[in-house]
């Protein structure tokens, strides 16, 4: 895997975090929840293509969560639904804690599948990160249920991406639990848990 390349932290969250943040910006300059999706649609599926030109590879989690935007964001533009996009988080989210939960419970740990290759840690520290994930996770499909029934489409917006930003502190603050518990000291904190719309 000597060619394998990987893209810089910075361009990895811009990609992920692009979509998110125009579709905001789009909805509340027009008002215009359906313009809007159409630029997490573009966003999306322009971010999985710079994602496979900078890494020549598309990582499993932005495949799956840019994927999903896009499978979402057309559907809620087929039906006319905005409701649609707006249910993506709590799914997914929703969906991701459980699949951990549920890996934990029968002996194995998809987070360690996930992102094993990135540094070592002990079996239990790797438990340990696999249920803050989770909870983290159900937190914010909950929180997600919460805001779409009970506020307007643009405070949902703004929902949205302050949990982007809540993602990548979430992420920074395991760095002292992956220092304390790694066998390479250079470790570095996994990626935010789902930083794509």
């Amino acid at each position: 895997m000597a060619d394998r390349r990987r893209a810089p932290v910075w361009l990895r969250y811009l990609v992920d975090g692009a979509p998110a943040v125009v579709f905001l910006a789009v909805l509340l300059v027009t008002r215009d929840f359906r313009l809007a999706t159409w630029f997490v649609v573009g966003g999306s599926a322009l971010g999985l293509a710079a994602n496979l030109v900078a890494e020549r590879r598309i990582a499993p989690l932005p495949a799956i969560t840019g994927g999903l935007a896009l499978a979402f964001g057309t559907a809620s533009l087929l039906l006319h639904r905005h409701d649609i996009l707006q249910m993506k988080m709590t799914i997914v989210d929703g969906l991701l804690g459980a699949a951990l939960f549920g890996g934990l419970t029968i002996g194995r740990n998809p987070l360690k599948l996930m992102l094993g290759g990135a540094f070592e840690l002990p079996d239990a520290a790797w438990r340990t990160l696999a249920v803050r994930y989770g909870l983290f996770w159900w937190a914010c499909a909950v929180a997600n249920e919460i805001v779409r029934r009970t506020m307007s489409e643009a405070h949902w917006a703004i929902f949205r991406t302050g949990v982007m930003i809540g993602a990548v502190a979430f992420a920074l603050a395991q760095t002292p639990f992956l220092i304390k518990h790694a066998r390479d000291k250079n470790a570095q904190p996994p990626d935010p848990p789902e930083m794509g719309l």
